[in-house]
């Protein structure tokens, strides 16, 4: 049976001292081949989908781009400093407080018996085992359908976002990165029905920014979905 404790006792995250990304001499190589065969790696991948819920203040790490400053003021305005994305012809920002890294696209990692099909994987994010979560599953939007056809989306880049919320860590895959964007709390609109619909209290509202409506996703729901599906 699985401890419920075992999640005090930190990842030994072998398979990049000895293992494939290390310097091979892990004795296990010879029977397994790679790291993701190993057994000492599903469990590694186990434990984290087991993870507790946890109230935590975070910080802001500059990836690709410089997220640190999350809010600025414009005259008494205090106004949101958030990064606007992509997910299938969605258009979506997550407040920079959240995120910590964005950087590129890079293969996901299935798991065995995965319980939830917003669980992708896992996903190695300098050097560490990160769970991998699908946005479009969570939001229950079509990721399949794309963007208003223009020559800046078809030459679009895949990219990872990498968000920390209750202490916990969680990489999104999403269809391309806009930028950072500024708004006030006046600034927020309703969601159209379409997005209100599929993503419901997710979403606290939409902004007009760069002639598209952006909706901005409220993180503690977003991740108390989360965690519910890892249940």
């Amino acid at each position: 049976m699985h401890d419920p404790t075992a999640h005090a006792v930190p990842l030994d995250d072998c398979w990049n001292r000895i293992g494939t990304r290390g310097d091979g001499s892990c004795e296990r190589l010879a029977r397994h081949v790679r790291c993701l065969n190993c057994p000492v790696f599903e469990e590694a991948a186990a434990r984290m989908l087991d993870r507790p819920a946890q109230r935590a203040s975070l910080a802001t790490e500059a990836g690709n781009g410089d997220l640190t400053q999350s809010t600025m003021q414009t005259g008494a305005v205090r106004r949101e400093g958030s990064l606007v994305f992509r997910v299938g012809a969605e258009w979506l920002a997550l407040s920079a407080q959240a995120l910590r890294y964005v950087g590129e696209s890079r293969p996901i990692h299935s798991l065995p018996h995965r319980r939830s099909p917003a669980v992708l994987g896992v996903v190695n994010v300098r050097g560490v085992l990160t769970l991998a979560a699908s946005l479009a599953e969570l939001l229950r939007i079509d990721a399949t359908a794309g963007a208003p056809a223009n020559p800046a989306t078809a030459a679009a880049t895949p990219r990872l976002l990498v968000a920390e919320w209750d202490g916990e860590t969680t990489a999104f895959p999403v269809h391309e990165v806009e930028g950072v964007a500024y708004f006030g709390a006046g600034d927020l609109l309703p969601a159209p029905a379409t997005l209100a619909h599929a993503a419901g209290r997710h979403v606290r509202g939409v902004f007009a920014w760069r002639g598209r409506s952006v909706g901005v996703l409220e993180p503690d729901a977003l991740f108390g979905a989360l965690t519910r599906s890892l249940r």
